[in-house]
């Protein structure tokens, strides 16, 4: 992670966020680790935090995700979480583009050499635009090309005393665009899974579109977070939650909330559709490691660059 000693005051004032409410934000810019009061195990171990790959045959994106499954392998986490947006593009395809961007997908992560736990986003939703020559009666619009090849968009696990909890932040409006929320069966099974699990057990989010980000506040606009993540957070507030990990954005952001809990956005595999960075954000992932209750992270380079663009297909890398 890059090292910056913004002053907090002065780095609110400079971007207008003074008269901004939040609190929960402290040194996001160069805190990494997250401390607990209490500690109920000292089990260490490591995992990779990969989102927003943007799988295509074309712009050497192959060539660009098989450089993240090397570096990751170099690295031997226990296991992979992807942050969703897998493939590029299903949203506006029909199933004969959409089909193979999945197969491609599929066929590289053979590669890790670890578990890989998926998490859904939008441009894995199948043929939900306007655009798409596919009807809602297609038997994979939506989730269904999704959960054909990876099962439920929500589910969770346990890994030496930590509960991971991958979330669906997706729906699709009558408008037939995507909107960012968990709708109320997901939430119900939350509350379902939280039941069996010790409320001392420290747990970690995983959810495509952020539950919360600073990205609306510095550049305008809305929809960049989940619309009732409040839900799901009052859900959670009886249970010991550490770590909500996000993707969407393709951009690094590490936040606080109340001593509570953390969240971290996780950049990107492809930063601008892999044409360079976006939001001045190097390509890359994220490498988390437990100790106990508590976790650092560093923001790791694959390796890949723009210029890599001009380099044949045949070609190696």
């Amino acid at each position: 992670m890059d090292k910056n000693n913004l002053d907090r005051r002065k780095f609110l004032k400079n971007t207008g966020l003074a008269a901004v409410a939040i609190p929960f934000l402290q040194n996001s810019c160069t805190e990494k680790t997250a401390t607990a009061k209490e500690k109920n195990t000292e089990e260490t171990f490591e995992f990779a935090f990969l989102t927003d790959i943007h799988i295509k045959p074309e712009m050497n994106a192959p060539q660009g995700f098989q450089m993240a499954i090397d570096k990751v392998n170099e690295l031997q986490p226990d296991f992979v979480i992807t942050g969703g947006d897998l493939v590029y593009d299903a949203m506006r395809g029909d199933f004969d583009k959409c089909e193979p961007l999945f197969n491609l997908y599929k066929e590289m992560a053979k590669g890790f050499q670890m578990p890989i736990y998926n998490c859904l986003g939008n441009h894995d939703l199948f043929a939900i635009y306007e655009e798409s020559p596919e009807s809602a009666e297609h038997p994979d619009y939506k989730y269904g090309m999704w959960e054909r090849h990876f099962g439920k968009s929500y589910y969770s696990f346990d890994h030496k005393g930590w509960h991971f909890i991958t979330l669906n932040s997706l729906d699709v409006t009558p408008n037939k665009r995507y909107k960012a929320i968990f709708h109320d069966a997901q939430l119900d099974w939350l509350k379902k899974d939280l039941a069996k699990v010790d409320k001392t057990t420290p747990i970690i989010i995983t959810t495509h579109i952020p539950m919360m980000c600073t990205y609306t506040q510095l550049n305008g606009g809305n929809g960049r977070v989940v619309e009732n993540a409040p839900d799901a957070f009052k859900i959670l507030e009886n249970h010991n939650l550490k770590l909500v990990l996000q993707g969407h954005i393709h951009w690094k952001e590490f936040g606080m909330v109340n001593d509570r809990f953390h969240f971290l956005t996780g950049g990107s595999i492809a930063g601008n559709g892999w044409k360079g960075r976006r939001h001045n954000t190097k390509e890359g992932f994220v490498k988390i490691k437990v100790t106990g209750e508590d976790f650092t992270w560093d923001y790791i380079d694959h390796g890949w660059e723009a210029e890599r663009l001009k380099i044949g297909v045949g070609t190696k890398v």
